[in-house]
């Protein structure tokens, strides 16, 4: 097992990001001029009114925009195959210590159903300090042995389970989509992190949030309703989801549900135009025409490593 070291936020968020796919520009060897072009490519997960994923939509449906302006979409894969990096954090915290068995037996199903050929998982435990029990693998009987070492501890590091999350993913080669699934209480105690910098994470790192939110207690004066905020407004940004399951045996469902939109959803991808500088904040909205409802992540950062 190896507790990660948190990096400070600042510094990280500093560094370029991981969305676009650069091809250098200046002067070739040759004496030709090569121009930098930078391809934007946007996750959509497209549901209906049940939340059931919308199938065999066309690309004259869809719509992208970028800081409001409207956007050429050169490509449009449905059903993309584009293979799986993801993190799956669970909360070990004393909090979730009645549930912790459940949640693992549920997870080991996920894990089972989740990681075809080409994916990879990662899993990590988090309470006071956030631990990799398995590195990133296509092995499910490595990563569900691995569910067995995690052990019940003191305190809740939610955002830094997010934000390490982010960056675990970010240190992958690019050309993956990448995706945390969170099972937790969304009780935050100890992190190093604070929210700002686990959302500028994931959005720089352009992750998939996904997060189940165990709730002990239903009424909101007893539970901490500001970490299920947060989780909320992170997965909005990114263009993940936030379930909250009734009872602990819904968890199963919540993650075939997971696990259906990851095998559903459309990859767009467009040219920026105008180009936006290197390491700029950019909006984004992706519309679709139709009676349904559109998740993708809302803005990215130019620049940075290709994918």
């Amino acid at each position: 097992m190896a507790v990660l070291a948190l990096l400070l936020p600042g510094a990280l968020f500093a560094c370029a990001a991981a969305t676009l796919a650069p091809v250098a520009a200046g002067q070739r060897n040759d004496g030709r001029i090569r121009t930098e072009v930078n391809l934007v490519s946007v996750l959509s997960s497209v549901l209906d009114k049940n939340g059931h994923p919308v199938l065999d939509l066309t690309a004259d449906q869809f719509e992208v925009y970028e800081e409001g302006l409207k956007q050429k979409v050169e490509l449009i894969e449905s059903e993309t195959q584009q293979p799986l990096d993801l993190t799956l954090m669970i909360d070990s915290s004393l909090s979730e210590f009645k549930e912790l068995e459940f949640e693992t037996n549920a997870a080991s199903r996920f894990i089972q159903k989740l990681v075809r050929p080409g994916d990879r998982l990662a899993l990590f435990e988090f309470s006071d300090a956030v631990t990799q029990l398995a590195p990133f693998t296509s092995n499910v009987a490595t990563l569900q042995a691995a569910l067995k070492r995690i052990v019940p501890g003191d305190g809740t590091a939610l955002y830094d389970a997010v934000y390490l999350g982010a960056q675990t993913l970010e240190r992958n080669p690019a050309g993956r989509r990448r995706v945390i699934v969170l099972v937790t209480d969304a009780g935050e105690t100890t992190s190093s992190a604070d929210f700002d910098a686990a959302r500028r994470a994931a959005v720089r790192a352009d992750v998939l949030l996904y997060s189940i939110v165990v709730r002990a207690v239903k009424s909101e004066s007893g539970r901490n309703t500001a970490g299920e905020h947060a989780l909320e407004t992170i997965a909005d940004s990114t263009g993940g989801a936030t379930y909250f399951p009734d009872e602990i045996s819904q968890l199963g469902a919540m993650f075939d549900r997971i696990d259906r939109e990851l095998r559903t959803q459309y990859r767009l991808a467009y040219y920026p135009n105008p180009r936006p500088p290197a390491g700029a904040y950019r909006t984004l909205e992706v519309r679709v025409k139709c009676e349904c409802k559109v998740r993708s992540r809302k803005a990215y950062f130019s620049g940075g490593r290709g994918e």
